[in-house]
């Protein structure tokens, strides 16, 4: 048999998913580990936690089915975007916890640049906002903080790295460093134009090219796992930032297809094909998933706190134990009774990005109860996403594109019923949930296949994708319409 080993290290936990060439699980194991919040709007990893916990989960994964390390044919990585570590390439020591893309530390930075009038050059050689969001800011935050870094970068010994890289630096005992196009292009310093680190962005943000790493395709060699980790040298050949792995995972190839992800956050993404299209809807636009090196990109919509106010409300305010049990203790009442949750803990992203927002619980009356806000904060994520497709679907219109006839979902919350019915109502389209909803860490498995010659193209693996349910709309336009303008209200109150 050969298998493919797919490593997903996500914002709160790690992940390893042993596929067969036919895309089933045989083999999964998941670890969580410490979320660090320094200060409000700060939330930081500890790099060391994040390597362990995924070599960890990867062993695991392997031990329980007691799959030889020699049957797999190749490493898939896929990973939380963004988020920021810097090191040193002399003994592989973080520099500083890494700061995860949900950090607002660098806000003022980041207004800096907007009122110097950055933000347009930015915008069309990234396709990106300037925001606290992506790596390059973080990443001049820290040599703001620490500028003997320079110093240390002019040695040729500091490394800066996204997760994907951090994780192939540790897998390949620091022989590689590299990261792939979909993952380069969350940085702010990424030209999707030209595919290639932009000099002038480098300049802007005061970051030096010599940490940076080597940009290759979604589907090519990375480097090598050491056997000293699972027993035998295997390949890195897939790597790809989570979203972009997941529009990949779901089969969504062509231009015109969407998906949706409800993890920590939530994040939609429309495959554009070739074509970069730049929004003027409040959305960015990024590099797809390559698998032959062919420039591809994608509209990005992105909600900051999607799956994160369930755990809030299971960790904040003790409302249940365990967060599948939201959606019994939301059934228990037929409606949410007026109460709206915008969940903007750190702030407000597509298509609103507000960084100053915070949370809002509106509509309250003495009849409210936990039942009313738990089932308002389910249907917050569903309001968030259906702002997102809004504002594609006048992107598209405005381009003369084809409307969304269906969007695809997956991520942990799409199991929920509850949630999947209600965002099929208000976005008045089928909403498709695949067999398999780990589809992040089945498309960097895919990625790592076609890097391997596992599969020959793309349609071999449009086959392997399977329809689990669709929903279908169950109200009309008008009440839908209602429901969005209570949520707008709702927005307008939180961004006062």
């Amino acid at each position: 048999m050969t298998y493919l080993l797919a490593l997903d290290q996500g914002t709160s936990s790690s992940r390893a998913i042993v596929f067969d060439q036919q895309g089933q699980i045989i083999s999964s194991a998941q670890q969580e580990f410490p979320q660090i919040y320094p200060q409000s709007g700060w939330v930081e990893h500890d790099p060391l936690a994040i390597w362990s916990s995924q070599l960890s989960t990867a062993q695991l994964a392997l031990k329980q089915q007691q799959i030889p390390a020699h049957q797999i044919k190749a490493i898939g990585i896929t990973n939380q975007r963004e988020t920021t570590l810097l090191w040193d390439k002399r003994n592989g020591k973080p520099i500083h916890n890494a700061i995860v893309w949900q950090d607002r530390r660098s806000e003022s930075l980041c207004q800096r640049l907007r009122s110097a009038g950055h933000e347009k050059s930015v915008l069309e050689k990234t396709g990106l906002r300037i925001d606290a969001y992506f790596s390059a800011t973080k990443i001049a935050w820290l040599f703001e903080q620490k500028p003997e870094l320079y110093d240390l970068a002019d040695q040729g010994h500091l490394a800066f790295g996204t997760v994907d890289s951090w994780l192939i630096w540790q897998l390949s005992k620091g022989n590689s460093h590299c990261t792939d196009v979909s993952n380069a292009s969350r940085t702010l310093l990424f030209n999707i134009h030209t595919q290639q680190w932009d000099s002038d962005l480098l300049r802007l943000f005061n970051i030096p090219a010599s940490i940076l790493p080597t940009v290759q395709s979604s589907s090519s060699h990375f480097g090598m796992c050491d056997a000293d980790f699972l027993g035998h040298r295997i390949p890195i050949t897939g790597v790809a930032g989570d979203q972009q792995s997941a529009l990949f995972g779901q089969a969504c190839f062509e231009p015109g297809m969407a998906k949706n992800t409800y993890g920590t956050g939530c994040f939609m993404l429309m495959h554009t094909g070739s074509i970069i299209q730049q929004s003027s809807n409040g959305l960015i636009s990024t590099c797809a998933a390559q698998p032959n090196g062919t420039p591809a990109y994608a509209l990005e919509g992105s909600v900051f706190v999607a799956g994160a106010v369930v755990q809030w409300l299971r960790d904040g305010l003790g409302a249940f134990t365990h967060s599948h049990e939201i959606e019994r203790l939301a059934l228990s009442v037929p409606d949410s009774g007026g109460v709206t949750f915008v969940p903007a803990f750190t702030g407000l992203g597509a298509p609103y990005w507000d960084a100053n927002a915070r949370g809002t619980i509106t509509g309250l009356s003495r009849g409210s109860t936990m039942a009313h806000i738990a089932r308002a904060a389910l249907e917050s994520i569903a309001y968030q996403s259906t702002a997102l497709l809004e504002a594609m679907s006048l992107d598209a219109l405005q381009s003369g594109a084809p409307p969304l006839n269906e969007l695809r979902v997956d991520g942990g919350a799409s199991q929920n019923n509850l949630l999947m019915q209600f965002q099929a109502d208000l976005l008045g389209i089928p909403v498709v949930r695949p067999t398999l909803i780990e589809t992040t860490a089945l498309g960097a498995a895919y990625l790592a296949g076609l890097g391997a010659g596992v599969y020959q193209n793309t349609d071999e693996l449009q086959q392997l994708w399977q329809i689990d349910r669709v929903f279908e709309p169950q109200i009309d336009r008008q009440e839908a319409q209602q429901h969005m303008q209570r949520w707008h209200q709702a927005i307008t109150q939180t961004c006062a």
